[in-house]
């Protein structure tokens, strides 16, 4: 324990007896935790009164800030009306049917069904469950396998983190068997030498068909793919990258899942990533922004073709053996259905996409900076990847920790970013101006500076 705090302390107490989760314990050691009571706007406070811009939008979501008077009267009012309910035997929340109807209205999909869960991780479990499902009804059982991508996410359950292509999972002995990872599609970092983007794109589609043929067509349920890979590192994919893949996945019958957890709601600058990017999905996963993060919710939607196939399945066993405790609250679906509004009909879209050009010229301007190997984003998300040598791309080693002093860094100039491998992550809230937006970035290039200066580089 940390014995630089009184162990009746806030820090004291956390210290003590909170677990923390993706974590680094040794900065917390050093540093300990920040324990926050409240938010204004884009910013936090801890119990000391210390305040921080938040440039992660808590974690992703908070993207109307922390303190929307519209998102809370809708959570105390339906709490007031129904504070809680399930939605399995045929009984639901009026609210969770109203949700599912926004959610079809406003997806891709002319028609559509949709299941709620508590968290994208649940989401995406459940998705593949359903193809799982599917698979047996169909007569077709070997078709299990699931294709996702090196350095993506898509949770933390055990068949969320057996998708996810990171390799802190082998901590916990997975992927599970079944479980693929294709290549990470991008550009900057894995293109070969010489190699155009365009061919670094119809290189990543051929190994993708050749993995699907090594594999056999027949023994794959589903490709999940996030349209911008968000916990990998703000990672848009190269140029052309969803049209290349797209014809090999309908060649093979493979459906193609958007994980838009991360990027549904506006992040990207429209709607939904799949829109940004011209996926063209058979299903969306989607969570975060769907509440605003002001309460816990996933949800499964499931497109035309799919929800029909899953029907079918449904009925032919008499019903679909799957759900949780909290699905369909109706307190999360009442937020739900107010964070669509405020996002859509209150002007969040709509200044996410005016402060976008000027947040990506921002952040741009860095790769001008000499610890600076990348900037990289789209929409309203971004990220700067650090190296130790701009024109051989290399990483810094691992044992400074670069990313996460520069996260530190920010912290002590009163800024929250997230340090992910060498890059440190910015999703800011849809409520930024220029203001702000200068705010964030200033810090940052005070951070570098820093952080450079403690390198004597």
């Amino acid at each position: 324990m940390n014995t630089q705090y009184a162990p009746n302390s806030w820090e004291g107490r956390a210290m003590k007896t909170v677990m923390a989760g993706f974590t680094d314990l040794p900065t917390m050691q050093e540093r300990g935790p920040i324990i926050l009571t409240h938010g204004e706007g884009a910013r936090v406070f801890d119990v000391h009164g210390r305040s921080w811009l938040d440039a992660n939008s808590g974690l992703w979501n908070m993207v109307a800030g922390f303190d929307h008077t519209g998102l809370q009267d809708a959570m105390v009012e339906q709490t007031r009306k129904f504070p809680g309910y399930h939605a399995f035997f045929g009984r639901m929340a009026d609210t969770a049917v109203e949700l599912s109807e926004k959610l079809v209205e406003v997806s891709p999909f002319e028609t559509g069904r949709v299941f709620f869960t508590n968290s994208g991780s649940e989401a995406n479990d459940t998705m593949v469950k359903m193809l799982w499902m599917m698979s047996e009804v169909e007569g077709t059982p070997q078709r299990r396998k699931i294709i996702t991508r090196i350095n993506a996410y898509h949770g933390v359950t055990a068949v969320a983190s057996s998708m996810t292509g990171k390799p802190y999972n082998s901590w916990f002995g997975l992927p599970l068997d079944g479980f693929l990872h294709a290549d990470c599609p991008h550009f900057w970092r894995f293109g070969l030498e010489g190699e155009t983007e365009a061919e670094f794109t119809a290189r990543m589609a051929a190994n993708l068909e050749e993995m699907i043929v090594t594999e056999g067509p027949e023994t794959i349920a589903g490709f999940f793919a996030e349209p911008v890979m968000g916990a990998g590192g703000v990672i848009p994919p190269s140029e052309g990258y969803f049209q290349a893949i797209r014809p090999i996945l309908r060649k093979y019958n493979i459906p193609m899942i958007a994980d838009e957890v991360i990027c549904g709601f506006g992040r990207t600058g429209q709607l939904w990533g799949s829109q940004t990017y011209d996926i063209q999905p058979d299903a969306i996963i989607s969570s975060k922004c769907l509440t605003g993060g002001y309460m816990p919710l996933g949800a499964v939607i499931l497109g035309d073709e799919m929800a029909e196939r899953m029907q079918a399945a449904s009925e032919k066993i008499e019903e679909f053996p799957h759900g949780f405790t909290a699905s369909g609250h109706p307190v999360a679906c009442a937020v739900g259905l107010k964070a669509i509004d405020i996002i859509m009909n209150e002007g969040l879209l709509e200044n996410c996409q005016a402060i976008s050009p000027y947040f990506m010229q921002r952040l741009k301007e860095f790769e001008a900076h000499p610890m600076v190997g990348e900037a990289r984003g789209i929409g309203l998300m971004g990220a700067l990847e650090v190296v130790s040598d701009k024109p051989t791309k290399e990483p810094f080693d691992g044992s400074l920790s670069v990313s996460e002093r520069l996260a530190n860094a920010c912290l002590d100039n009163g800024l929250i970013c997230r340090p992910l491998g060498q890059a440190i992550v910015l999703c800011p809230p849809y409520i930024f101006d220029k203001a702000l937006t200068d705010e964030m970035f200033d810090k940052i290039t005070l951070a570098l500076n820093d952080v450079q200066a403690g390198l004597g580089r």
